[in-house]
């Protein structure tokens, strides 16, 4: 076997990240057959163009898997993040997804989410200065 030479970096450039991209997406293609995400992301700005919140993520074997969500504080509580959710689940569901996956803090949005429908499937608990966090699902039926 040949001497292999390992690094820790504390920053890690865009080839070598794409490349163990790379290496992970074509094990993927073995196990599932060849499908790539696609970006999916629902947005609210204002009439000058300023963004006030959104959703991004991405869909990839019947799943949307979510990133982010956020809202601009001057615009919450008023229901414009269940409206970008239901924007960006039903382009979802038309891509013929059949669920959706999420994970949230404690502190973040795990309330939230269950409102929606999606059910705690997880929880990462008991670790010394962090907040919990939630892993979400939700079924398409």
């Amino acid at each position: 076997m040949a001497e292999l030479k390992l690094e820790l970096l504390n920053e890690v450039k865009a080839a070598d990240f794409e490349a163990l991209v790379e290496g992970v997406r074509q094990h993927n293609f073995a196990q599932m057959g060849e499908e790539r995400s696609q970006p999916l992301a629902a947005l609210a700005r204002d009439v000058s163009g300023q963004l006030l919140g959104g959703v991004a993520g991405r869909t990839i074997y019947r799943q949307f898997l979510i990133d982010v969500l956020w809202v601009a504080d001057s615009h919450r509580g008023r229901g414009l993040a269940r409206q970008l959710m239901a924007l960006a689940e039903n382009q979802a569901r038309q891509r013929g997804c059949l669920a959706a996956q999420v994970d949230t803090l404690a502190f973040q949005a795990p309330d939230f989410y269950q409102k929606l429908g999606f059910e705690i499937v997880g929880k990462v608990e008991g670790v010394a200065q962090s907040p919990d966090r939630y892993f979400l699902l939700k079924h398409y039926q």
